[in-house]
């Protein structure tokens, strides 16, 4: 391998974003085709139940919301494009929920990897309540990143796997 390839590999770094809006099959999907994402996984967040199954978040005890966690190289894509997008994959003002599916593992949040996340986080949130686009508080939490547990293998790629639309 030439040593300028090595190096530009070196180089390349990613970072990570972790969303909360409603059902991961969906949203992972979609953020899957963004140019510039590396990978994603569906998994739970946010709780305080380790090691978590899906039968468990559906029981809405275990404090942990579906969510999907980005590998992204930020050289092609931004914090802000993925937030961006964010924001218009679901309905923010709904208080843990997301259509038909209830309860606060289906909630809003955005969990951030650090205080530049945050910052750009809680600055997009506040833009989006100004512009009064909904009409309504915006209800999407902006915390701190826990612990993220990947769910089980079937919920991954899940729209892929089963050409569905979305959740």
């Amino acid at each position: 391998m030439p040593a300028a390839h090595f190096l530009l590999m070196k180089l390349a770094k990613t970072e990570k974003a972790v969303f909360a809006a409603g059902c991961f099959w969906g949203v992972e999907d979609i953020f899957s085709k963004v140019p510039g994402v590396k990978g994603t996984r569906a998994g739970y967040t946010g709780g305080h139940t380790a090691n978590p199954g899906y039968e468990q978040v559906c029981s809405d005890r275990t404090g942990h919301a579906e969510a999907v966690e980005i590998e992204f190289d930020p050289s092609k894509v931004s914090y802000e494009k993925l937030l961006e997008l964010f924001w218009k994959l679901h309905d923010p003002t709904q208080e843990n929920r997301q259509g038909p599916d209830v309860g606060s593992q289906y909630r809003s949040a955005v969990f951030y990897h650090n205080e530049k996340q945050r910052e750009l986080a809680e600055k997009s949130k506040k833009a989006l309540e100004k512009s009064g686009k909904f009409g309504k508080p915006i209800m999407t939490q902006i915390v701190a990143a826990k612990e993220f547990f990947e769910a089980e293998d079937y919920h991954q790629k899940y729209v892929q796997k089963h050409r569905i639309a979305i959740c």
